[in-house]
């Protein structure tokens, strides 16, 4: 299995986990990475797993994946193109009717960065961990305040 950016928080770090009998198949040297770990971001990767194995602040994200889910539910839910709104921890999306790109846009021009998935009618919200409540209803007063933009669309 590959593991990248989340171990150092965003910065380029990569590693590989692999089973007893591939470890036992390769030698030193076979395995190789442009992001293997140097000093400074293996400090960081420590500081993250620090971090994150706190049973606190794991425990935190999951609070606030579902305080953002449920003011999502009540800005967005009346909206007829919104379909769903789902998630796990503090990955979010919203599932909507039409296509997604006007809502992404107008969320970039009011200072929001989001993206799209699935078949190009999802909003995906992927905050960091670290994100506070204050900075999540500043996000759900973004999406409610441009979510007009999918009317003007269709």
């Amino acid at each position: 299995m590959t593991l990248a950016k989340p171990l150092a928080g965003g910065l380029p770090i990569g590693a590989v986990l692999v089973t007893e009998k591939v470890a036992s198949a390769i030698n030193y040297g076979d395995h190789g990475s442009t992001f293997a770990g140097g000093p400074l971001i293996c400090n960081a990767a420590l500081a993250v797993f620090n971090k994150i194995s706190k049973p606190t602040f794991l425990s935190d994200v999951s609070k606030k994946g579902l305080y953002f889910k449920e003011l999502l539910k009540q800005k967005l839910g009346g909206n007829r193109h919104v379909k769903e709104i789902r998630g796990v921890g503090l990955i979010i999306g919203i599932d909507l009717d039409v296509s997604a790109t006007p809502l992404v846009d107008a969320c970039r021009d009011s200072g929001l960065l989001v993206l799209t998935a699935g078949k190009g009618n999802v909003v995906r919200l992927v905050p960091p961990l670290i994100i506070t409540e204050q900075e999540i209803e500043h996000a759900a007063d973004i999406l409610s305040q441009t979510l007009h933009v999918l009317d003007a669309n269709n």
